[in-house]
């Protein structure tokens, strides 16, 4: 049999309608108004969430997309320990932080849900490959909810194929009361689609930019989009092909707009920590990892919040973080005031007040580990609000 060839990033993306729109003749669907599923920004007063959990958590088989998507730092953690359990000592300390997350959204009146509890470590194959599992304490990054549809993401993490056996019996409720439940084309995650020749570009060389995955099939993980309203915001990254996102654009149609925000950080993954809306106008970015005078033209009326370098932080738990240090300003807005923010970066929260929000500060840093923050730990389901343009 003749072997599969990938395409290039060409032809995966049609060039009149690449980023700022596309046409299309397909009518979105009517939302229902009766769903418990429901949510178009990352603003509105947050109603109910799923997050998290660390329990079955496993540290995820090594590969080239998950090694090269971790601090240097870590990466020798990740190598030695790869598909073993994590430390019951770490668990321990990232569900002191999760349990007294909850507290505060319970507080606030948000009505929390949470996955099922399934056992990562198990090895499980596919025709051509292998692989244990990962954790489930970010469900921010295979689902993506727009209105009352849930979109399962096509991600290409080989450890997270069957991540989503943990949120069935939650999205099989919200189906039946009246959610609509997409899931992208299962991708094969074949070596066709890996660039194994890969290495860590250095942009300030003026090197290329580089990325682990091509455009063999389409892959994205949804915390690489963010929403605001019909307008949403993407990074292509590490695990974001241009396929993947071409393939969201041609699922939503012409009533949304999908812009891309270029990076430059040189191991991009999840635009989260580099492009994070906060309320109607108001963006907070990450000026590492974004040009602010790149940004698309839509976003020039807007108030870009230049975020502050993030406080440095210090024990065992930030050191073999997956997570950059912009990993602060994955901050989660319970409504257009009210935004968790990481307890350890006073310089944000003093910023944040400064713009005009309510901070709750919370210790968050030895979630880490697992793969985030407060953005990335959550899955907003339903937020109080319409859908409406705000550009």
């Amino acid at each position: 049999m003749e072997r599969e060839s990938p395409i290039t990033a060409a032809e995966a993306v049609d060039e009149g309608a690449r980023v700022e729109g596309y046409s299309s003749s397909r009518e979105p669907a009517a939302p229902s108004p009766n769903s418990p599923v429901m949510a178009w920004n990352e603003w509105d007063p947050l109603e109910e969430v799923i997050v998290g959990s660390l329990d079955g958590a496993t540290i995820p088989t090594h590969h080239l997309t998950v090694i090269f998507n971790l601090p240097r730092a870590a990466q020798p953690f990740y190598r030695l320990a790869s598909g073993w359990k994590y430390p019951k000592f770490m668990k321990k300390l990232a569900q002191a932080e999760l349990d007294n997350f909850i507290t505060i959204l319970a507080g606030e009146g948000v009505k929390v849900r949470r996955p099922d509890t399934v056992d990562f470590s198990r090895k499980f194959k596919a025709p051509r490959w292998s692989s244990r599992g990962f954790c489930v304490a970010c469900p921010r990054d295979p689902y993506l909810v727009i209105g009352d549809e849930i979109i399962e993401s096509p991600m290409c993490w080989r450890s997270r194929y069957f991540e989503g056996d943990a949120y069935r019996s939650l999205f099989k409720d919200y189906f039946r009361n009246g959610a609509r439940w997409t899931s992208a084309p299962r991708p094969q995650l074949t070596d066709d689609l890996y660039n194994y020749d890969y290495r860590v570009p250095n942009l300030k060389a003026g090197e290329p930019m580089q990325f682990t995955v091509n455009e063999f099939e389409p892959v994205f993980d949804a915390a690489d989009f963010v929403r605001c309203g019909r307008d949403i915001f993407v990074t292509r990254s590490n695990v974001t092909n241009l396929m993947g996102i071409e393939w969201l654009r041609r699922h939503l149609g012409p009533g949304f707009r999908i812009h891309e925000i270029e990076s430059r950080c040189p191991q991009p993954m999840h635009i989260d920590s580099s492009f994070m809306p906060l309320a109607p106008g108001k963006v907070l970015v990450n000026p590492d990892y974004v040009d602010v005078e790149k940004l698309p033209a839509v976003l020039k009326k807007w108030d870009v919040l230049i975020a502050p370098r993030p406080d440095p932080v210090e024990g065992f738990m930030s050191k073999i973080s997956m997570c950059s240090p912009w990993t602060s300003i994955n901050v989660l807005a319970i409504t257009e005031k009210k935004i968790v923010v990481d307890q350890s970066q006073p310089t944000l929260i003093k910023a944040l007040k400064d713009w005009g929000f309510d901070p709750i500060p919370a210790p968050f840093l030895s979630y880490g580990p697992f793969g985030g923050s407060f953005h990335c730990a959550t899955l907003d389901v339903r937020r109080r609000g319409t859908l409406q343009s705000y550009f």
